[in-house]
This record gives structure tokens, sequence and C-alpha cells, in this order.
């Protein structure tokens, strides 16, 4: 047996199964970004030669340029390619966006660890701020993250749908630890969450679920204007049957 900062007992068998889950989580990562084998290629032929567009990918590749575009947008949105927009002379026609590897190559650096310390300081300083500052903060934290995320996805490219951004979120979501799809449900597109990167850090502090909260809006502000839809978040932490965040 291992004890908590907290004093609680924790078991060989819990700590096992929180480490399988978080590999779990990272190998979904991984395979949604990488199960397709011709994004594979795509993805090693980008980093071999940084700043292709998506015409040059379509033609290496003998693909239609929008599916070219597909695969190389859910690279973006699994974190492991960026985007940089050409500057063109005036009345050129529309900037080119050039595609580019992510600095460390995070398609081989899947297996990072969860550092215990510092989820034991966040815990800390969670129970000293108070839940309602917390969680605001938390939210705020989360937005503006996501927000950050959804300008790397393509600038100047227009907005999305609700339903076609909630897509692409559940790939960014799953590239960040929560092995996320995207469903609709009823009449909107919900992005259900089957791991959840904070581990149990969350089930002692549930104002971390904010932060996902967060991060679906300012991603859906990033990718669908500046006014996306309201999300309505559920969480297991919270006490309800999935983790999920529907707009």
């Amino acid at each position: 047996m291992q004890t908590a900062p907290d004093g609680a007992a924790v078991s060989a068998r819990e700590l096992t199964g929180a480490e399988d889950a978080r590999f779990a989580s990272h190998v979904a990562a991984v395979t949604a970004a990488f199960g397709d084998p011709t994004r594979r290629d795509i993805f090693l032929r980008v980093r071999s030669s940084p700043g292709m567009t998506a015409t040059e990918v379509a033609a290496a590749f003998s693909l239609h340029p929008n599916v070219a575009r597909h695969h190389l947008e859910r690279l973006v949105a699994g974190g492991y390619l960026r985007v940089e927009t050409e500057r063109r002379p005036q009345g050129a026609g529309r900037p080119a966006k050039r595609f580019f590897p992510v600095a460390g190559d995070a398609a081989v650096e899947f297996l990072t660890r969860r550092d215990d310390l510092l989820v034991t300081l966040l815990g800390k300083a969670l129970d000293l701020l108070g839940p309602e500052v917390a969680e605001l903060m938390a939210a705020e934290v989360g937005e503006s993250y996501g927000r950050s995320l959804a300008s790397a996805m393509g600038p100047g490219e227009g907005q999305r749908s609700v339903r076609n951004a909630m897509r692409v979120i559940a790939d960014t979501l799953t590239a960040h630890g929560f092995a996320a799809h995207a469903e609709d449900q009823g009449g909107g597109t919900a992005v259900v969450a089957e791991q959840c990167p904070f581990g149990t850090a969350a089930a002692s502090h549930p104002v971390l679920c904010a932060v996902d909260r967060g991060m679906v809006k300012g991603l859906l502000a990033g990718l669908c204007g500046e006014e996306p839809a309201p999300v309505v978040l559920s969480s297991r932490a919270r006490g309800d049957d999935t983790c999920a965040a529907l707009a």
C-alpha cells in the first residue's frame, strides 16, 4: 500500500489502473491521428519537408485538395502539426497556409507521465482559493488555452459549423489525454470523454472540470466565431453518468 498526500491509502492496483488509463488515453490520441495510413504518410512527408501547403500535399499523394486538407487539419487538431499563414502582396489571392511539425515531435512523445507533486500542489492551491474562485480561474485558464489551440488550426479560415467544430474539438481533447469522441445528441453535438488527464485529482477537486468546459468554449469561439453555442458540461466527478460537453 502507498499513502496519498491527504493520508488516504492507495493500493498498488489502483495506481496501476490509473497508469493504464493514462496510457490508454495517449494511445487513443495517437490512434486518432495516425490510424489512417495516408495520414501517417502525410505527417512523415511534412516532417521531412516543413512548410508544405495542402495543394502540395494533395499533389504528392494524388489526393483531392479537400481530402489532403482534412488529413492536415486532423493532424493540427491533434497537436502534431502547426499552421502558418504566408503573407502575399495585396490582391494576389488568398494567403497560403503552410504546415510544420510541432517542436519536440509529439508523435513519439506520447508516454509522458503526470507529475504527481505538481498535481498535489494544484489541489492545495484550489483548497486555499475556495470553490467559487477556483472554478472561475479553471474556466478562464481553459478558455484561454482553447482559444490559443484554435488559433493554430487555420488562421483566417472562416467559421465552422458547431457540429464540425465539435468533431475537431474531440480530436483536440483526445490529444490532451481525454480519449474523447463526438456524437450527436438531440439538437446538439456532444464531446464525450472516456478518460481524464487530471486522474484522481478531479475526483477530489471537481472544480478542475471547469477547465474542460473552458477549453471547449475557447475552441468553439476560435473555430465558430466570438458567439458560439453555450456549453453544457456533465462530469462524473460531480455525480453525472458521463464526462461530456454539449453544444
